[in-house]
């Protein structure tokens, strides 16, 4: 099927988790990324308010993961999670959570609308319940191990490819 799939990261802590997410994300056909909060992201072109030395570091970071994905992935970084969900709200595109909580539904009982945008949040504590509440869904993945979680990454591989090929 083909949905137009937007990504959000939203506090994520890991510059390698955000070239492996931009990688992915490239790879499985997203539309555009937003790295929101505090999540690392690649140099802005022309006016990155950033010092050079902390730019450097980053880029390198995420380019080990991301082979060049950041370049090729459409993207761009917004400050507050806040105004970006107004946004997206206001342009009619669902917010669905990828996140294990009660209210969550299992991502195979699950239907994708043509359009929607996928928030990921930060690696070890995940999406607080006020971040929950701007959701239009709050979708999970089962799990069969002993682990209670997949990496962020991974699990927004799977639900993408969910959400890009099933139902």
């Amino acid at each position: 099927m083909n949905r137009n799939l937007i990504v959000i990261a939203y506090n994520m802590r890991s510059a390698h988790n955000v070239g492996s997410l931009l990688r992915t994300c490239d790879g499985i056909g997203v539309a555009h990324v937003y790295l929101t909060g505090y999540t690392p992201y690649p140099s802005l072109p022309g006016n990155d308010a950033r010092l050079p030395h902390i730019v450097n570091k980053l880029n390198s970071q995420i380019n080990k993961t991301a082979l060049g994905a950041e370049e090729s992935q459409a993207w761009s970084h917004y400050e507050s999670l806040e105004v970006l969900l107004q946004k997206l709200k206001a342009e009619n595109i669902p917010i669905v959570a990828l996140e294990q909580a009660s209210s969550a539904v299992k991502i195979t009982d699950y239907t994708p609308p043509n359009t929607l945008a996928l928030l990921l949040g930060p690696e070890v504590e995940g999406l607080h319940q006020s971040e929950l509440q701007q959701c239009d869904n709050i979708i999970e993945l089962p799990m069969f191990g002993k682990k209670e979680s997949f990496n962020v990454v991974q699990a927004a591989a799977m639900a993408l490819f969910y959400c890009r090929f099933y139902k």
